[in-house]
């Protein structure tokens, strides 16, 4: 499994076990100190004698690249920001079916439904809301003068749930 942390973050651990190895500490403190296995160190250390400090780089993230860019991420979020409207539906509803489409139309680019949420939750920060739905037809005004006539011991609730 690879270990938490940007590509540059793990090389500078690599780096720093090596370092630490050089000046005297064992493979075992190296390891402690920079968070590490014991013999992640030693094969740190081998590299190093094997290959040189291109041994310590940095290693190429595994798995398919991202087809998006980050600017294009972010600019997906800004897009999403103005609402659904916006962008010709008839509600402000975004459904992952709606932002697949404007993923296509905006930057040309296909994605699966499903992945559409694995970008609104894990890259943007988005969550997945349920819309509060309510009658056309409800009158407020009548509603609420129902309420105080027929149940006038009742109060609301900070959610806007009654109780006794």
């Amino acid at each position: 499994m690879r270990p938490e942390g940007s590509a540059e973050e793990l090389e500078r651990r690599r780096r720093r076990a090596v370092a630490l190895v050089k000046e005297g500490h064992s493979q075992t403190e190296a390891a402690k100190m920079v968070g590490c296995s014991q013999g992640s160190v030693s094969r740190w250390v081998k590299d190093l004698d094997t290959k040189g400090t291109k041994g310590l780089e940095l290693k190429p993230h595994p798995g398919r690249p991202r087809i998006l860019s980050a600017a294009q991420e972010r600019e997906l979020g800004e897009l999403l920001s103005k609402g659904a409207r916006a962008h010709g539906w008839q509600n402000d509803l975004w459904t992952c079916p709606r932002v697949k489409v404007l993923i296509e139309r905006t930057f040309g680019v296909e994605y699966h439904v499903d992945h559409v949420r694995k970008i609104l939750v894990h890259r943007l920060g988005w969550t997945a809301q349920k819309p509060e739905t309510r009658a056309r037809e409800r009158k407020e005004d009548e509603i609420e003068t129902w309420r105080k006539v027929e149940f006038p011991r009742l109060k609301k609730t900070p959610r806007g749930g009654e109780r006794r």
